[in-house]
């Protein structure tokens, strides 16, 4: 008898005022970037670090480390983090496009990836690293990969989600209300004259 398979899979449809379109366009130097913080790894870059904890370091979903809470099967399986309640309501209260300028979720890559898709011509983004807790799965991948630094950054979300670059003049009252909302948001770096970059320092 033949076998069967199934896959599932899902997506979704949305729709939005062409006024209302966040594309980036008015992003600009002096621009204020602010991440939120990721869960973990958010389902992302799993072939290197399958081939880093299983094939490498010859761990299993059983392993635990002591840098971590749970097993390495819990971390995995940590869900991926939901920003829409969040971003909806910041939308929401700062109704003026050229208040939240651009959004870069921080998937099928890391930062230096992602943040670029975003970007106007002539604009690059400088981020300072130590802004923001990096949770200690990326730590132990690192280390047990011997993985340089920057490679980490683009591949996996080091701790960061979702990025918002802001109007410098609203930056500190969007970072209170992100607060108020139970967000762990911190401010990560700023938008720099250059090509479509992402400089870590």
């Amino acid at each position: 008898m033949a076998g069967f398979s199934y896959k599932d899979a899902g997506f979704a449809v949305g729709i939005v005022e062409k006024k209302k379109v966040i594309n980036g366009n008015d992003i600009s130097t002096g621009d204020v970037i602010i991440g939120l913080s990721s869960s973990g790894l958010h389902s992302n870059g799993f072939s290197l670090v399958r081939k880093v904890l299983f094939d490498k370091a010859k761990l299993d979903v059983n392993s635990k480390i002591k840098a971590i809470d749970g097993t390495i099967g819990d971390e995995l399986l940590k869900p991926t983090r939901i920003y829409v309640k969040s971003i909806s309501n910041l939308l929401r209260h700062y109704k003026r496009k050229k208040v939240i300028k651009g959004m870069a979720h921080i998937t099928g890559g890391g930062l230096i990836d992602n943040i670029p898709r975003i970007l106007p011509q002539g604009c690059s983004v400088r981020i300072t690293k130590g802004k923001w807790p990096v949770p200690e799965i990326f730590k132990v991948i690192q280390k047990k990969g011997k993985i340089d630094e920057d490679e980490m950054y683009h591949v996996l979300n080091m701790g960061i989600g979702m990025v918002l670059i802001v109007s410098k003049h609203f930056s500190s009252s969007i970072m209170k209300k992100l607060k108020r909302m139970k967000e762990d948001a911190f401010i990560i770096g700023k938008v720099v004259r250059g090509n479509k970059k992402v400089e870590m320092v």
